[in-house]
């Protein structure tokens, strides 16, 4: 006979099982998941989360199956459409709306509706996301609603100016809005060299030069209409410690993907994905378009190839959206998740590690 004793822990569905024979000659340690999907109905991936409206509102990817061949272009993931979902709490019942976005209504858009984000003003919402065009380049559009969970209606062409992926629209206490994004590889932002675009296959997929100062995240500060631009596009700079850039070949330091931005007692948090090395890091800066300095580890590798995120504070804690493939066990069919985030006491945060098998 075995017996047993289940410890659950945390805010999600860790669930620790020790089993120990009556002998006590042996013991065995089978541990789960941090915690559950949010939203089972469908595949989500990529949460932007936001609080509109004294409710949460997340802004995802919506996975589908593809018959596109895997690869480092990231054909795999064709999405179509974007789908909110929204809850009043934590650990309370999601809403999963209607579809707020179809590819058919972006007239600018070929395919490939990648990780899309929200920001809200004077009483409008609106819903930034990449999409290739007719000429299969990355740009960034933009879609306006009356509702945080819309319907959203395109605007009839790109917003001038954009590339690449990921836009991560970050709100300061002044009242601007400042856009972050780009991802290399499929994201096509080592194609772009001072705003100019070069076109190339994806076999070139970082900066050549591995001892050279890699690539960074896109940041540019939105127009008053929130429907462009109202600067050219700059780089951010991410230093180690002692103020040297990261290098291309830093691959657990260098970014690769899903820039987002957040700020805590007057620090800025420029988090991100390395990509090929599956880590969500960070980085600080006082001032929003950096330099920012790396400090470290957000998220360890989740189950599945890609680990992108948000970071919200909800009624004076702060949360960590991000998703792993625990329902399908397929790469390019998420769920998103939600774990609570800490921090240390001089403004780092502490390393989660949202899968514990």
């Amino acid at each position: 006979m075995v017996k047993c004793r289940y410890v659950l822990v945390g805010i999600g569905w860790l669930v620790l099982t020790f089993c120990k024979p009556n002998n006590r000659a042996s013991e065995t340690r089978s541990t789960k998941f941090l915690n559950e999907p949010l939203v089972s109905e469908i595949y989500t991936a990529d949460p932007s989360a936001h609080v509109f409206e004294n409710r949460i509102y997340v802004y995802p990817s919506h996975d589908i199956n593809s018959e596109r061949i895997p690869g480092d272009c990231g054909s795999q993931y064709s999405m179509t459409d974007y789908t909110v979902f929204s809850m009043d709490s934590i650990g309370g019942p999601v809403t999963l709306h209607e579809v707020a976005l179809p590819l058919k209504e972006v007239p600018w858009a070929k395919r490939m509706l990648w990780a899309a984000d929200a920001a809200t003003k004077n009483g409008k919402y609106y819903l930034y996301f990449p999409a290739k065009d007719k000429e299969d380049v990355f740009r960034i559009g933009v879609a306006v609603s009356n509702r945080p969970e819309g319907p959203f209606t395109a605007q009839p062409t790109f917003i001038e100016g954009s590339y690449s992926i990921d836009p991560a629209v970050f709100e300061d206490e002044d009242g601007s809005f400042y856009m972050y994004f780009g991802g290399i590889w499929g994201g096509q932002v080592q194609h772009w060299d001072k705003n100019k675009y070069t076109p190339a296959d994806c076999d070139k997929k970082d900066n050549e030069q591995p001892n050279a100062p890699a690539i960074g995240p896109r940041i540019v500060k939105l127009s008053e209409d929130m429907l462009g631009f109202s600067e050219e596009v700059k780089e951010i700079q991410i230093v180690d410690s002692d103020g040297s850039p990261i290098l291309t070949k830093d691959n657990d330091k260098r970014f690769f993907e899903a820039a987002w931005m957040h700020k805590r007692n007057g620090q800025y948090y420029l988090s991100y994905s390395t990509g090929d090395t599956h880590y969500i890091v960070y980085a600080m800066s006082d001032n929003p378009y950096g330099p920012f300095t790396f400090k470290g580890i957000l998220n360890h590798p989740v189950k599945g190839w890609t680990n992108h995120h948000s970071v919200v504070e909800i009624k004076g804690k702060w949360y960590l959206f991000y998703h792993d493939i625990q329902l399908s066990n397929q790469t390019n069919l998420r769920n998103v998740k939600v774990a609570e985030i800490f921090y240390n006491n001089d403004g780092t945060m502490k390393a989660l590690n949202t899968l514990i098998e």
